[in-house]
């Protein structure tokens, strides 16, 4: 059995539906799937009129695990979801990733299959320099970066095209995520679970 993490924050809620979209996909790959939310910042910002949304997201996601390093160490194949903060990853992700050296340093994160997805509020608000961003951390753990590429029909359809990773144009409306953004965190989150199963496979004596 491959074992998959998806790991996300979610401001209000676009985030947290490719999240459990990705997490349903590899679960039908045949992954053991953990889903687990980064915890909301003490003091957070919002685009304002987007609070409420942001509240009623917090009370339906109590039931979903926050995340810890032992899902990273659990994982061989891991997914990273995080809003556009200025063409960057959201500071609660990053502090999250801070906190990984204790499984980086000694190369537990090193050779696993990792790829990150996003949501913004405009076609081009920074969706690719922030997976980017956070393909940097990738690079010092070691591990295997895959990104989208333009390798299946659903990354040519008209709200695709991101070949970093699956990306949301959100219009600043919460939850609001275009089916086809869907299938294609569908189609990352199967190609993590195959790569990781492969890696997994060549390591078996």
């Amino acid at each position: 059995m491959t074992n998959v993490a998806v790991i996300y924050y979610s401001s209000t809620g676009n985030v947290h539906r490719l999240a459990v979209e990705a997490a349903e996909a590899a679960r039908q790959a045949g992954a053991d799937v953990r889903l687990r939310r980064i915890p909301q910042p003490a003091e957070e910002s919002y685009v304002p009129g987007t609070e409420e949304a942001a509240a009623d997201l917090a009370a339906q996601s109590t039931e979903i695990p926050e995340a810890t390093l032992a899902d990273l160490d659990w994982a061989d194949g891991i997914l990273f979801g995080t809003p556009v903060r200025f063409g960057l990853p959201h500071p609660a992700v990053l502090r999250f990733i801070d906190t990984t050296a204790p499984l980086s340093i000694p190369g537990k994160l090193a050779n696993k299959a990792v790829s990150a997805f996003t949501s913004g509020s405009a076609p081009h608000g920074g969706h690719e320099t922030t997976i980017l961003a956070l393909h940097n951390a990738f690079c010092h753990w070691g591990s295997l970066i895959l990104g989208n590429g333009s390798t299946d029909p659903v990354l040519f359809q008209p709200n695709n095209g991101n070949p970093y990773g699956s990306s949301a144009v959100s219009r600043n409306r919460p939850g609001q995520v275009h089916e086809e953004n869907l299938a294609a965190v569908a189609f990352q989150a199967r190609r993590v679970t195959d790569v990781a199963a492969l890696v997994q496979g060549l390591k078996t004596p």
